[in-house]
């Protein structure tokens, strides 16, 4: 139910009040409603100059700047302010509001003053507007009687859905339900004003706020409210699109209440996240159920080109870089939170044409460079993959090597399937130990001499030049805290002690699986 300001002078705490002026915009609508404290008429804008917003003030901060009280008038009008009402607090013949008056009669500003003597302070007028707005006529109105209707006329209807339908479009809302990882179990739309998948991207940027009393998101001027609901245990979140902006918050509230009730006495189950129950399907390496779910998941196996794991990550920062992505239709994610990591399968989106998957890979590997920006992250890829098959494989390699990953890479925030690769093959070489293992070592042999520090700090040189730096001089200098010329000539004597080119193509294999074992080794301990 819309609430206007002509409305809530009917409360008692305004029914004493005097509009003074642009009473021909009283049917201004009230979503809020705030006390106006500033010094200045730009903080005023700033922290009162809300859409909607009835403002209430004395002036106390403005209280000998009559100017200051004009534009403030002017700038809250401007903002779209629903009117003020001043709390007169002295006597009629010691202030002059003529000039307020005119600013707002000119801005079209709604304004109401309250005399000296009145009972009713702040408190008394914030409560009774909040419970106007919030609750109505106490939900006397069509949206819950007809609501509640369909929902428990079992005569009628053959099963919740179908009765909430018919609810639905009675009332003109939409709804779906969403899992605990945020998709869609159902959806009942009754108009296409807006795109459900363009307001669930939205909805995840505020999903840690969602509570039983339900959020309002405006999304490109439609209204949503979310909230969380449960059944049987389960935890869900609910997706309320109110169509003609026709109800407040505290009746999207109530009608969410009315929908889980029913939900019980319909006896409804919602059916499985199949798109979450495909991610695990693969994560756990059972290929035949990921076949059997990816018509229910809404996945075509050949689009699949990634897969990931993310920890340590700003989630809401994540899930809004992913939905970049999505909405120019670069890529399509599924995502699955468990105990605060990431899992995702990465499918090409419909922007990208068919090709030799150059495209698709790039969208995906700048994708993740944009999730790596907090050093806390840590993402682990495989891209560039076969189907489920691959998709499969691709986790598994991910299961087995992340955790060891940041011992033999202690400053990478990116891991593809080349460095796990070689953590997996260190990990084998670890567990076989003996004489192939003793070879590895050997390649070290000469930097381990007991006492010798030149030697030990030719090694981390060595270390920090192939693991860390990319075999560049530069970084290392950098990582290391030294000069570029330090690094070259340290360089140079690492290539005599081992009597070989370090750079060289025949050289270079075999010692870095020499020294990302050696950190392996020293991390595990």
């Amino acid at each position: 139910m819309k609430v206007t300001f002509k409305d809530c002078l009917q409360l008692k705490s305004l029914s004493q009040g005097v509009v003074v002026a642009g009473e021909k915009n009283l049917t201004n609508r009230i979503k809020n409603i705030s006390v106006m404290d500033a010094g200045t008429a730009e903080e005023a804008a700033a922290y009162n100059g809300k859409t909607e917003e009835l403002v209430l003030t004395s002036f106390a901060g403005m209280k000998n700047d009559l100017e200051a009280q004009k534009n403030a008038i002017r700038n809250l009008a401007k903002a779209g302010a629903a009117g003020m009402v001043i709390m007169h607090r002295e006597n009629s013949d010691r202030h002059n509001y003529k000039e307020v008056i005119t600013a707002a009669e000119e801005s079209g500003l709604p304004l109401v003053i309250l005399a000296c003597g009145q009972e009713e302070g702040y408190a008394e007028i914030i409560s009774q507007v909040m419970e106007k707005v919030l609750y109505g006529g106490n939900f006397k109105n069509s949206l819950i009687n007809n609501t509640i209707f369909h929902l428990l006329n079992f005569e009628k209807h053959s099963s919740f859905l179908q009765a909430l339908r018919e609810a639905a479009i009675s009332n003109e809302f939409q709804i779906v339900l969403l899992s605990e990882d945020f998709n869609p179990i159902f959806a009942v739309e009754t108009r296409h004003q807006i795109a459900i998948d363009a307001a669930i991207r939205r909805g995840r940027e505020f999903v840690l706020n969602f509570s039983h009393i339900y959020s309002l998101i405006d999304i490109d001027g439609v209204l949503t409210y979310w909230g969380k609901i449960e059944n049987e245990g389960d935890k869900y979140y609910l997706l309320i699109v109110d169509n003609e902006d026709n109800y407040s918050a505290g009746e999207i509230t109530k009608l969410a209440e009315i929908i889980e009730l029913a939900m019980g006495m319909w006896k409804f189950t919602p059916e499985s996240d199949a798109r979450a129950e495909f991610v695990k399907s693969l994560i756990r390496g059972n290929r035949s159920l990921a076949y059997s779910l990816k018509q229910e998941a809404g996945v075509n196996p050949s689009d699949i080109i990634s897969v990931f794991f993310a920890k340590g990550i700003d989630s809401k920062k994540c899930e809004s870089i992913m939905d970049s992505y999505e909405e120019k239709n670069l890529l399509n994610i599924i995502r699955l939170k468990e105990d605060g990591k990431i899992y995702g399968v990465v499918s090409k989106g419909t922007s990208i044409e068919q090709s030799d998957g150059a495209e698709e890979k790039t969208a995906c590997l700048r994708m993740y460079d944009e999730m790596k920006e907090d050093k806390t992250v840590r993402i682990f890829h495989s891209t560039g993959i076969d189907a489920i098959e691959g998709a499969g494989d691709g986790f598994n390699m991910i299961n087995e090597t992340w955790p060891f990953a940041g011992y033999i890479f202690p400053y990478k925030r990116v891991f593809t399937k080349y460095e796990m690769v070689l953590v997996s093959n260190c990990m084998n070489i670890q567990l076989q130990g003996g004489h192939f293992k003793k070879n590895y070592a050997d390649l070290l042999g000469p930097f381990k001499k007991d006492g010798d520090n030149k030697a030990r700090q030719l090694l981390e040189t060595l270390e920090t030049f192939v693991l860390d730096a990319g075999m560049n001089s530069g970084k290392t200098a950098e990582f290391m805290g030294i000069h570029t010329n330090t690094v070259q000539y340290r360089l140079k004597k690492i290539n005599e002690v081992l009597g070989a080119e370090i750079t060289g193509n025949r050289v270079i294999p075999g010692l870095t699986i020499a020294l990302a074992l050696q950190r392996l080794e020293n991390g595990s301990r």
